[in-house]
C-alpha cells in the first residue's frame, strides 16, 4: 500500500521540487561550471576552455596582463574581505543581543503590547532602498546625526571622501536597525511558547531577573538563537541592498571604496561582462558562508537546548 501511494507524494512534492531545481540548484551547478571557464560570454554561453585563474584573480594572486605590464587585482582580499567580515562580526551580535533584550521588554508589557509589536516591526516591511534614502540624509554631512549628537557641521560620515571607519559605522547602524524587526518577531514567538513553570520555580529559589535571563531565558531561546544566527550570518556576507541603499554607487567610486563588499564585487563584474571572475567569487563566498554555517552547527549541539 505505502509503494502504491508513493507516486502521490511525489506528485505533491512535484511544484516544490521543480522550482526548487529550476531556481537554486540549476543556478548553483551553473555558476559554479562558470567559475572554471576562461573569458566565458553569457550572451553567447561560449568560452575559452577550463582555467583556475579565475580564482586567483579575485583572490589577487593571478596578475592580468596590461601593456605587457602584470597587474595585480587586491580590491576583493584588501578592502571588500574585510569589510564584509567587519559588517558580519559587528551587525551579527549587536543586532541579536539588542533585539533580544527587546523582545523580552516587550513580552513583559501587558498594556499596548500589540501596538509596540506593530510598530517595531514596520521597518521590516519598509523598503530597504528608500530607508536607506532616509540614513543617507541623517548621516549627511548637515545631518540629523550630527545635530543631534553635537557634532561639528559639516561632519561627512558617508559622502564622497568620508573616512572608512565613519562610512562603516553608519552602514552597521543602519544593518542593524533595518534587522532588528524580524529578530524581535522570533524571539517573541519563541518567548511566548516557554512554559511558566520554570519562572516560578526560579522565582521560589529567589533568582534574580539576570540569572533567570542567563539561565532560564536563553538556554530555552536556544532554538531560535540558533536560528537568527544562522540566517543573520548568511544575510550579512550577502549584504548588498545595504550598501545601494545607503550611498549607491558612490561608496565604491575610484578612491572611495568604503563600502565595497563582496557580494558587490560579484556584481560589478557581471556589469563589465566577467561574469566568469564574478561566479568565482560567488563560488569562495559560498564556500566562506558553508564553512560557517558548519561551525554553528557543530557548535550548537552542545549549547542548543530543544
Amino acid at each position: 500500500m505505502e509503494k502504491k501511494n508513493n507516486w502521490k507524494a511525489w506528485l505533491y512534492l512535484a511544484p516544490v521540487v521543480i522550482l526548487t531545481g529550476v531556481f537554486i540548484f540549476y543556478p548553483l551547478i551553473n555558476t559554479i561550471g562558470i567559475a572554471f571557464l576562461k573569458n566565458y560570454n553569457y550572451l553567447t554561453g561560449t568560452s575559452d576552455g577550463f582555467t583556475l585563474d579565475n580564482f586567483g584573480y579575485v583572490l589577487g594572486i593571478t596578475p592580468r596582463m596590461y601593456m605587457g605590464i602584470p597587474l595585480y587585482y587586491k580590491d576583493v582580499i584588501q578592502i571588500a574581505v574585510p569589510n564584509t567580515l567587519l559588517i558580519v562580526f559587528v551587525t551579527v551580535p549587536l543586532s541579536i543581543i539588542i533585539s533580544l533584550l527587546i523582545a523580552v521588554g516587550l513580552n513583559s508589557i501587558k498594556w499596548f503590547k500589540k501596538i509596540l509589536q506593530t510598530i517595531f516591526f514596520i521597518p521590516y516591511v519598509t523598503n530597504a532602498i528608500a530607508v536607506g534614502m532616509v540614513f543617507a540624509v541623517i548621516f549627511d554631512g548637515f545631518g540629523l546625526w550630527n545635530y543631534l549628537f553635537g557634532i561639528a557641521m559639516p561632519t561627512y560620515w558617508i559622502d564622497m571622501g568620508a573616512d572608512p571607519s565613519k562610512a562603516m559605522f553608519a552602514l552597521c547602524v543602519y544593518i542593524i536597525w533595518h534587522s532588528l524587526p524580524y529578530k524581535i518577531l522570533i524571539f517573541l514567538s519563541g518567548l511566548q511558547n516557554i512554559d511558566k513553570q520554570y519562572y516560578d520555580a526560579a522565582k521560589i529559589d529567589s533568582a534574580g531577573r539576570f540569572k533567570t535571563f542567563a539561565n532560564v531565558t536563553v538556554p530555552l531561546l536556544s532554538p531560535q538563537i540558533l536560528y537568527i544566527m544562522i540566517t543573520s550570518f548568511i544575510g550579512a556576507f550577502k549584504e548588498y541592498s545595504s550598501v545601494m541603499g545607503l550611498l549607491g554607487r558612490s561608496g565604491t567610486a575610484p578612491g572611495n571604496n568604503n563600502m565595497y563588499t563582496i557580494v558587490f564585487y560579484i556584481y560589478d563584474s557581471i556589469a563589465v561582462n566577467k561574469v566568469h571572475q564574478g561566479a568565482a567569487a560567488a563560488v569562495l563566498l559560498f564556500i566562506i558562508i558553508l564553512a560557517f554555517t558548519g561551525i554553528q552547527f557543530w557548535v550548537s549541539k552542545k549549547r542548543v537546548h530543544y
